[in-house]
């Protein structure tokens, strides 16, 4: 059997909130797009961030496990997180210009995120910048990499950052409420492009939101969040047809379309 490219059994305090996060544990298999969903202040993100080791950003402390690859990144020095965060695990946020710099231009970014993990040579970053824009579906001509980021759509910001966090093929891509600022079409667009990077890239994908429409269409399974807990997990189909838990039903009934039409892939994009 496959062995998990990510295993979770983490519990999260802050000074303010002792026991945000309770004993959550899941697992992710390489290749393999796993919902996270839950309500606004469940701890969605909190387990993003233990995951890459950023909880010190925000006061907190992670008790428990978070295992990539066999290695266990609670106790990995920072200076190694470093090289992982980004080649190895990398970020998605909400906000796309909140992770753009507003005063450098988008081939500099780029070009910047490139040069973390990788020699620079001139040559060899002309080829994969064409590549990584025509990737997520971004003009590759000079003109677009010379633009800054109050110049893009919140669309065309997100895919930006969506570039950034495939530069360099991550094994794992944390996708944290990724669609959440964006307008219904634009949404579609995402979520087709995050289906596409996963079934090309082989690149697994941990997708966090409180869009159960969403979350069913790209994800294989999904585990329940609630009030700092991780209540239930399984296939798409059976969370969603035959949901276990009494908070999972209540999310279920509030769908504006019955399950029933959770099929294969659930909701065509």
């Amino acid at each position: 059997m496959t062995q998990p490219l990510l295993s979770v059994n983490a519990s999260v305090d802050y000074m303010s909130r002792p026991g945000a996060v309770r004993d959550a544990a899941f697992e992710i298999y390489p290749g393999e797009v796993l919902g996270l969903i839950g309500e606004s202040g469940s701890g969605k993100s909190t387990l993003a961030l233990a995951i890459l080791r950023l909880l010190d950003w925000r006061g907190g402390r992670l008790r428990g496990s978070v295992v990539f690859r066999g290695a266990n990144l609670a106790g990995v020095p920072e200076r190694d997180m470093r090289r992982l965060r980004g080649r190895e695990i990398s970020l998605v946020q909400q906000n796309p210009m909140s992770s753009l710099n507003p005063a450098l231009r988008l081939g500099a970014q780029l070009k910047e995120a490139w040069c973390v993990h990788e020699p620079f040579s001139k040559d060899d970053w002309a080829v994969r910048r064409r590549e990584l824009l025509r990737s997520v579906s971004l003009p590759e001509h000079e003109s677009f990499a010379r633009l800054y980021p109050r110049q893009l759509s919140i669309g065309m910001a997100q895919r930006v950052v969506i570039a950034m966090a495939i530069l360099h093929r991550p094994a794992l891509l944390i996708a944290d409420e990724p669609t959440s600022a964006l307008d219904v079409i634009t949404q579609a667009e995402i979520l087709r492009l995050f289906a596409r990077l996963n079934s090309e890239l082989g690149m697994a994908i941990l997708f966090i939101s409180h869009d159960l429409v969403s979350v069913a269409s790209i994800c294989q399974r999904v585990a329940i969040m609630h009030r700092g807990e991780i209540v239930e997990t399984g296939t798409t189909r059976q969370v969603y047809g035959s949901p276990s838990h009494a908070y999972t039903r209540r999310l279920i009934e509030a769908l504006p379309r019955p399950p029933a039409l959770l099929d294969e892939n659930v909701v065509p994009l």
